[in-house]
Parts: structure tokens; C-alpha cells; sequence
């Protein structure tokens, strides 16, 4: 038995509700569908029975944001779908957890210098619990994610007296760090415009 032996040799078990609260939601949690590029690809493959995600209870993904607590970014985020991103992270239930799943949505990956419509880094959009970085990464790293969400959701104190009114999300320091080519306006004006040169076709 595990976990539970020997603790019903009376026909009962005492835990706090808190602790069971907690247990129920570790164990169910339901991710989103919700692919944006090529990470997606992993993550499918992790809910496939070679890596079988269900055994971790997180195998029902929804198709609405409404019935899901775990957003798993996994792909690019372009700056065009951002506004997309939020809106179904603010439709989901509290509480609600996010996994940025790739270099793409930790920090905007190769298309960090050159990509001007790629959002650098998902956490600039909503708040991210567990970075899973990679170029993909693989599916037993998604787990591994999906594992440190749920000890988050194992040391959550919803009920206990004294604690912060609003819930603890955490917030990136400081803004974007762009190269140095890009920081100074006038810089950057030099660099699209060479950029822009060295894109047009060579006349044979």
C-alpha cells in the first residue's frame, strides 16, 4: 500500500483538510490544449503511452481554458498572439499554473536578436511557475516540470491562518535586455536598415 500502510488498521485515516485538498489537486491537474510550434510536438509525445502523463494524473487535456489549471506555453509566443495568451490564461480557475515549456518561451530563444515579432520570453505576458528550457526539450523534461508544479501545489497553504491576502506570483526583474545594437535608438535604426540591405537578393 505504500503511503496508506498501516495507517487505517481502524477503518480510518486523519489528515487535515488542507493536505487533502491539496493531494486532490496534484493529482488531477488538467493542462490545456494548447500547442504554438514546434514544442507541441514533445509535449503530444508525452501524453502518448510511451510517456504516459495520465500516470501523473495529468492526462485529460481540455479544450477550453474554463475546465483547465495548467497552461503549458509550448512554443514560440509571437507578439501577434500575446494578447491570445492572456486572455485564455484569464479564463482559466484559480488556482492556475503555468509551464513554459522551451528556449522559444523562456526567453525568445534564436529568435531573441533578430525576431522582432517574437515575444522575448512568455513570462513577460503571464506569470510562470516552472521553466522547462530546451530547443525542444525532451518529454521526460516536461514531466520533470510537471513534477516541480506539483510539490508547488503540495506546499500551498490556502487555509492556514496568517498568510498574504493575494496569492504569490512571481514577477520578472527588470525589463527586456536587448543587445547592444538594438539598446540605443539610434543604434537600432543603423542595424534594421544594414539588416534590412543584407536581406535583398543578390543580381546575378
Amino acid at each position: 500500500m505504500g503511503l496508506l500502510e498501516g495507517a487505517m488498521r481502524d477503518g480510518f485515516m486523519a489528515t487535515n483538510l488542507e493536505f487533502a485538498i491539496n493531494w486532490a489537486r496534484e493529482s488531477s491537474m488538467w493542462p490545456m490544449t494548447f500547442g504554438l510550434a514546434c514544442c507541441a510536438i514533445e509535449m503530444m509525445a508525452t501524453g502518448a503511452p510511451r510517456y504516459d502523463i495520465d500516470r501523473f494524473g495529468a492526462g485529460a487535456f481540455r479544450a477550453t481554458p474554463r475546465q483547465a489549471d495548467l497552461m503549458i506555453v509550448a512554443g514560440t509566443v509571437n507578439l501577434k498572439m500575446a494578447e491570445r495568451v492572456r486572455r485564455l490564461y484569464n479564463q482559466m480557475p484559480d488556482p492556475k499554473f503555468v509551464i513554459a515549456m522551451g528556449a522559444c518561451t523562456c526567453g525568445g530563444g534564436p529568435y531573441y536578436k533578430y525576431g522582432y515579432n517574437v515575444a522575448k520570453g512568455v513570462d513577460l505576458i503571464v506569470p510562470v511557475d516552472v521553466y522547462v528550457p530546451g530547443c525542444p526539450p525532451r518529454p521526460e523534461a516536461l514531466l520533470e516540470g510537471l513534477m516541480r508544479v506539483q510539490d508547488k501545489v503540495r506546499k500551498m497553504r490556502d487555509l492556514t491562518k496568517g498568510q498574504p491576502d493575494g496569492p504569490l506570483l512571481p514577477a520578472r526583474t527588470g525589463g527586456v535586455r536587448l543587445p547592444p545594437e538594438l539598446a540605443d535608438p539610434a543604434k537600432a535604426v543603423e542595424f534594421l536598415v544594414a539588416n534590412k540591405e543584407r536581406a535583398k537578393p543578390v543580381k546575378a
